[in-house]
C-alpha cells in the first residue's frame, strides 16, 4: 500500500479522491461515486474533503 497522498495524476478537483482509491487499491470513480452518494445524506462530508484538501501532501 502506498501512503495516503494526493497524485499529481488522475486529478478532477484537487486528487483527495484519487488519492483515497490509490491508497486502498480502489478505481478513483468508485470513490468519486461513494463521496457523491455521501453527500446526500446528513453530515460534514464537504468539510471533510476540503481538510484533507488543505491537510494531504502532494506526492513528491
Amino acid at each position: 500500500m502506498s501512503r495516503l497522498a494526493r497524485p499529481r495524476h488522475n486529478r478532477v478537483i484537487a486528487g483527495v479522491c484519487a488519492g483515497i482509491a490509490e491508497r486502498f487499491g480502489l478505481s478513483p470513480w468508485t470513490v468519486r461515486i461513494i463521496f457523491l452518494a455521501s453527500c446526500l445524506l446528513p453530515g460534514p462530508q464537504f468539510l471533510i474533503y476540503l481538510a484533507l484538501w488543505l491537510l494531504l501532501p502532494q506526492e513528491p
